[in-house]
């Protein structure tokens, strides 16, 4: 396993933008496929975006195509999402999670590692 520590959540008006990070720890990241989801109060964890061990692939949700972005650097162990044109309803805890296995990067069961969270609060 992976160990993963998310940061750079925060508050951001809507319409703005915002950088999530994830540093992961451990070895073999770059044979990893990862993922962001979020989760709000009240609400199921969502699945946010996945990319494959060397980020050539990518999938996302329908509520976040066209404004936010996941990328990876292998060799600093990071993955990131860029979040731009923010809106109230993005206001969640975002999660980082990991897996070595093959299975539907959609399902929060694929993955085997996850981080802490880190809180975005958008602003009307």
């Amino acid at each position: 396993q992976v160990q993963l520590v998310e940061s750079g959540g925060g508050l951001a008006q809507a319409g703005g933008s915002l950088s999530l990070s994830c540093a992961a720890s451990g070895r073999a990241f770059s044979y990893y496929a990862m993922a962001w989801f979020r989760q709000a109060p009240g609400e199921e964890r969502e699945f946010l975006a996945n990319i494959n061990w060397d980020g050539s692939s990518t999938n996302y949700a329908d509520s976040v195509r066209g404004r936010f972005t996941i990328s990876r650097d292998n060799r600093k162990k990071m993955v990131y999402l860029q979040m731009n044109r923010l809106k109230p309803e993005d206001t969640a805890i975002y999660l980082c999670a990991a897996t070595f296995a093959p299975g539907d990067a959609k399902i929060g069961t694929t993955y085997d590692s996850w981080g802490q969270g880190t809180q975005v609060t958008v602003s009307s």
